[in-house]
């Protein structure tokens, strides 16, 4: 029997059950929940210099526990010295209990190391339930030595959930932890 993440079991435990009451859903199955999470890295350094995408590759593969797959580009283009098929940056997908881990390590880890942090944006929602997020410096991560690094990255973080709508995602999420920035409300300073 596999040993599940923490925010697995509070998700069962209590998220969901709380969601069904707060969002009045028929079934415990219409609960909105978390599908997948993409990370990728664009790398436009890429271009002069080919070891940035292997070394990429090994520190995202390092924070995310799994193996991640290098983006190449669709089309060449002159102005930017870029040619079809040659390698710009790197990406993941993480589901299940891998996911759950990444999440919980950048709520309660990276998140709150990020220099005069007061939160992520509440208006990062796409649309249809799924929250985007950038980070410009990955070095918030414990398993990246500094040491090491030769050049700062960043990267684009997307949760995506199986809800049709924001207010059922931000309500989700809020419930996970996600250390949304306070609303002010007219009137506050």
């Amino acid at each position: 029997m596999a040993i599940k993440s923490r925010l697995f079991i509070k998700y069962n435990k209590e998220i969901k059950l709380s969601l069904a009451k707060e969002l009045s859903v028929k079934s415990i199955m219409q609960v909105p929940k978390i599908k997948k999470i993409v990370i990728n890295m664009g790398l436009g350094k890429a271009v002069n210099d080919k070891n940035i995408v292997k070394d990429a590759a090994e520190e995202l593969s390092k924070i995310t526990g799994q193996k991640v797959i290098e983006t190449y580009a669709r089309a060449s283009n002159a102005s930017f010295k870029i040619r079809e098929g040659m390698p710009l940056g790197v990406k993941v997908t993480l589901r299940g209990e891998i996911m759950y881990n990444f999440l919980d390590k950048l709520i309660t880890i990276a998140l709150p190391r990020i220099r005069d942090f007061r939160g992520v944006n509440h208006k990062s929602f796409d649309g249809r339930g799924n929250y985007s997020l950038g980070i410009s410096e990955f070095i918030i991560f414990p398993e990246i030595d500094l040491d090491k690094v030769s050049f700062m990255k960043g990267m684009d973080i997307s949760i995506v959930t199986s809800s049709d709508n924001n207010n059922d995602s931000y309500k989700l999420l809020e419930k996970f932890g996600m250390p949304f920035k306070n609303i002010k409300k007219e009137g506050e300073e």
